[in-house]
């Protein structure tokens, strides 16, 4: 049995391809403005990996903000459902999920069967989601990567009062000005989106073990961040903006037998 699941992001669009309850391959591709191109390219690039033919796949599932785009789908589950079955499977233990990715953040509670209990979500506003510290970055003329990276340099605590991105990047711009360290200004992007991020967990509670997924959470600064702001350490997967995808193969996984 072999099933793929692919989760349409806003920025990437990822692919997953599972082969006798194992991972076979994954494939990645840029969203842009074609998202059922991007997730054609996605399959394509994790089919092309793992030897496979379209033809070989039984199932495919699809999650994320352009689910209904993705060709071949029999089924679109909902990211929050995504997430919870991936996490399980990769961390057992799991009870708080925190996915942060480049146009909202969402935070999952789960008992200890994977069941999603509780969620909640920001998405009426770019502030503490990837958007956010990709438009600091480029004020700061730095990646994403970059900046995350000199955060970790700093031990200062310098507050961005402004939630939103417009004025936010006003106020790096300023700071930049006062000859504030780059360094410094980092930390308290990342900082920022923690705080922001931060409430939401609290608003359904912050119960170990806390697993940070999404492309965010490959930002080593904003993990930094992220673990001040809450008091407890974070898990990472090894390819955290897979894990949504990863659970959409794995319920199509289920739903076909499990074999």
């Amino acid at each position: 049995m072999m099933v793929a699941g692919v989760d349409a992001g806003a920025w990437t669009t990822k692919a997953v391809l599972l082969g006798g309850g194992k991972l076979l391959s994954r494939g990645l591709a840029l969203t842009g403005f074609d998202q059922k191109a991007a997730a054609q390219k996605a399959l394509e690039e994790a089919l092309k990996s793992a030897g496979i033919p379209l033809g070989k796949i039984e199932r495919v599932i699809a999650t994320g903000v352009g689910k209904k785009a993705v060709p071949a789908t029999l089924k679109q589950v909902t990211e929050v459902a995504a997430d919870a079955k991936g996490v399980s499977s990769l961390f057992p233990n799991a009870r708080t999920i925190v996915d942060v990715g480049a146009e909202e953040a969402r935070v999952i509670k789960c008992d200890q069967t994977g069941r999603v209990v509780d969620f909640a979500m920001n998405e009426k506003c770019a502030a503490g989601v990837g958007a956010y510290v990709e438009t600091m970055a480029r004020a700061l003329e730095l990646t994403p990567e970059q900046m995350g990276s000199l955060s970790l340099q700093s031990s200062k605590t310098i507050p961005l009062n402004s939630q939103c991105v417009v004025f936010a990047e006003s106020e790096v711009v300023s700071l930049m000005h006062a000859k504030t360290e780059k360094e410094d200004i980092a930390r308290a992007v990342h900082d920022a989106v923690a705080s922001r991020v931060g409430c939401l967990v609290r608003s359904i509670g912050v119960e170990e073990q806390v697993v940070f997924v999404g492309g965010l959470a490959r930002n080593t600064g904003l993990v930094d961040s992220m673990k001040r702001n809450l008091g407890v350490d974070l898990a990472v997967p090894e390819n955290p903006e897979f894990v949504g995808a990863l659970g959409a193969a794995l319920i199509a996984l289920g739903e076909s037998g499990g074999k």
